[in-house]
């Protein structure tokens, strides 16, 4: 397993569980003391977590950082092809309509459906212009993409006008990115006018298919747009911690873990 792996599924685990010993650690991946002390202090400078005697604890605060879409796409990036493929299973065979939020991990998903589904029978709409970008270059047919105001940061259109024309939308399936979820707030993001277009996104699907990778587990950024149980099924990596499929399983969402 590579250190960001390692320290991704570390992270997951703090935020999840709220502490982890080094000891404990060392002993499920199979390494040593002191290189669990390294990714706990890699973590820490990155404000994933914070240190204590012995191991960590979760960093409980609301976060607001947002890095860029460059950064964001190198992050993950196995776990984020591996969510992707496995979120294909839960597109509906014939005619089908879907939302596809902003996200790299959506990006990703978006990728895969160009190469498969370039026909008439799937009518996506979306917010995110890489995502647009990426369907007709394909030569996907029935893409709209929402028409607004675009956040450099992230490339997707928000704001009103967006807003009045989902208001009038309807899908049989929103595959949704997120910044972090959590069992007491569900879903969060930073940007309030993002999160205002991912709660129209999940208010208007029947079927809410989040794709979220591990590290995200157990945080909590400052806007929540959903609920937990706004949730149908969650795509995740094999670096969610047992405790949290569990907890979500309780609440009858589905699960689904993608082989990288």
């Amino acid at each position: 397993m590579y250190a960001e792996e390692r320290r991704r599924q570390i992270a997951s685990l703090t935020a999840v569980e709220g502490r982890v010993n080094v000891t404990e650690l060392a002993e499920r991946f199979d390494v040593t003391a002191e290189t669990i002390r390294r990714d706990l202090a890699v973590l820490d400078k990155e404000g994933v977590v914070h240190r204590v005697h012995g191991g960590a604890v979760a960093s409980r605060s609301f976060q607001t950082a947002e890095f860029t879409l460059d950064t964001r796409q190198r992050s993950a990036s196995g776990a984020k092809a591996a969510i992707a493929r496995a979120a294909l299973d839960f597109i509906p065979h014939g005619s089908a309509s879907i939302f596809l939020d902003a996200g790299t991990t959506i990006n990703a998903l978006a990728d895969l459906i160009g190469q498969r589904y370039n026909n008439e029978q799937v009518s996506i709409v979306s917010n995110s212009l890489p995502i647009a970008l990426s369907l007709a270059s394909n030569g996907v047919p029935n893409v709209q993409l929402l028409g607004g105001t675009v956040r450099a940061i992230t490339q997707a259109v928000v704001g009103d006008t967006a807003l009045r024309t989902m208001a009038l939308m309807r899908a049989d399936v929103a595959f949704i990115g997120t910044n972090a979820l959590t069992l007491d707030h569900g879903l969060s993001t930073a940007d309030p006018q993002e999160a205002a277009i991912k709660s129209v996104f999940v208010t208007n699907a029947n079927k809410v298919v989040v794709l979220c990778d591990s590290s995200k587990l157990g945080n909590d950024y400052l806007v929540s747009f959903a609920a937990i149980g706004d949730i149908d099924v969650v795509v995740t990596d094999a670096g969610i911690p047992q405790s949290f499929i569990d907890a979500l399983s309780e609440r009858e969402i589905d699960v689904v873990v993608a082989d990288e």
